[in-house]
């Protein structure tokens, strides 16, 4: 998909209606693609969208730079309506936004927020969002980039990390105390690349999209590297199995950091890649649970 996204990010695939969401956050647009009928369309929003997860009720859950907001089932050619259910880290203002999150396989919404200070310690965190509790802040350290969240396929792992560093972590997750322990190194990143946005296949193995690395890499549950698929243009940013037959890996681009030669040698940059796997290959994303 061209969509030449300046940050693409945060894609997901809604088996239901066999379609694409993912989001630009530096143009503050919503995309949705269905390859059945090759048809795109995006939404303009009133603040940068960091991540989205679906809703078991059709509807979307959206993490905006400092609000999360429900975005009533979106139709192609009709406005989003948009409802606020938490304001995000009002103290700190425009010094952190949201950034990337997935639903855990509870019902709950993960995500993290960025810090766009540069502080030190940095100013970013992790929280849980769902029905029942609203936003608990998760108890890990603070994060400058945070991303790469994902969880095993019973729900009990926790992948994260923070871009800066090159390595991939996870942790034991309670979904119900919104807690994490045990933290550990999960992956170590190799040649330093920056681990950006992940996803879990069928088999429980993580995939991550590498942002300087123009790759994704898929990693086994013990850490060793599977995996690694070449990605064409610009800057991977996240990944999503999806496809009728759960037989499609879709990576985001970026543009951002690529200079005008770059950009002219690679003009799809900021679109979505869509690169063939064995059928069966993913499993339905988690939803967030409404009521």
């Amino acid at each position: 998909m061209d969509s030449r996204c300046q940050l693409g990010e945060g894609i997901v695939w809604d088996e239901r209606a066999q379609r694409l969401y993912w989001t630009d956050i530096l143009s503050s647009r919503l995309w949705m693609h269905a390859p059945a009928s090759h048809t795109t369309h995006s939404w303009d929003l009133p603040e940068p969208l960091g991540c989205l997860a679906l809703c078991d009720d059709g509807d979307l859950l959206l993490a905006l730079a400092k609000s999360i907001r429900i975005a009533q089932a979106p139709r192609a050619g009709a406005p989003l309506a948009l409802r606020t259910l938490a304001a995000l880290e009002p103290e700190l203002g425009r010094d952190t936004r949201s950034n990337d999150g997935r639903c855990d396989r509870h019902g709950n919404f993960v995500f993290g927020t960025k810090d766009e200070t540069g502080a030190a310690p940095p100013l970013g965190g992790f929280y849980q969002f769902s029905h029942a509790h609203g936003l608990r802040r998760l108890p890990l350290p603070p994060v400058a980039i945070p991303n790469s969240i994902c969880f095993s396929p019973d729900g009990r792992t926790l992948y994260f990390c923070d871009t800066v560093a090159p390595r991939i972590l996870c942790g034991d997750y309670d979904p119900d105390a919104a807690a994490v322990a045990n933290v550990r190194v999960f992956a170590e990143v190799e040649g330093g690349k920056a681990p950006d946005g992940s996803t879990v296949d069928a088999e429980g193995f993580v995939w991550n999209a590498q942002w300087d690395g123009a790759r994704a890499v898929r990693y086994a549950p013990d850490g060793r590297v599977d995996r690694v698929v070449a990605i064409p243009a610009g800057m991977p940013s996240c990944c999503a199995i999806g496809g009728a037959g759960f037989d499609t890996l879709y990576v985001t681009t970026a543009r951002e950091e690529m200079d005008a030669d770059a950009l002219a040698r690679a003009p799809t940059a900021g679109g979505v890649f869509a690169l063939p796997l064995a059928a069966g290959s993913g499993r339905p994303e988690p939803r967030f649970r409404t009521s």
